[in-house]
């Protein structure tokens, strides 16, 4: 098994091309919570940044092919600036907050 900067990553199935599977984040509801949905979120975005540096690495070792680099990279891209966006509009909105006056 392959260790990275970001811990124990899962090479078989990056050389298998496997595609990420939804969490338990994208079947919730507002009603379960917020913070149980920013957590699903946040646990599926660092997955796909741990499968894409998983597959670029067995890329890398000659066992993935570069497609298969090149897709969990971008999956892992699209995830990063997913995260990013919903971090900017809560601080957006924490910031709107605090302006209003008591």
């Amino acid at each position: 098994m392959i260790v990275s900067a970001i811990g124990d990553s899962k090479a078989l199935q990056a050389v298998q091309g496997t595609p990420l599977q939804p969490k338990a984040a994208e079947n919730l509801t507002a009603n379960e919570g917020f913070e149980k949905i920013l957590n699903g979120l946040g646990a599926n975005a660092f997955e796909a940044l741990r499968t894409g540096e998983s597959t670029a690495i067995a890329a890398i070792e000659g066992k993935a092919t570069t497609q298969q680099a090149v897709m969990a990279t971008m999956e892992a891209e699209k995830s990063l600036q997913a995260a990013l966006a919903i971090r900017d509009k809560i601080v957006s909105a924490f910031l709107e907050i605090s302006r209003m006056q008591i």
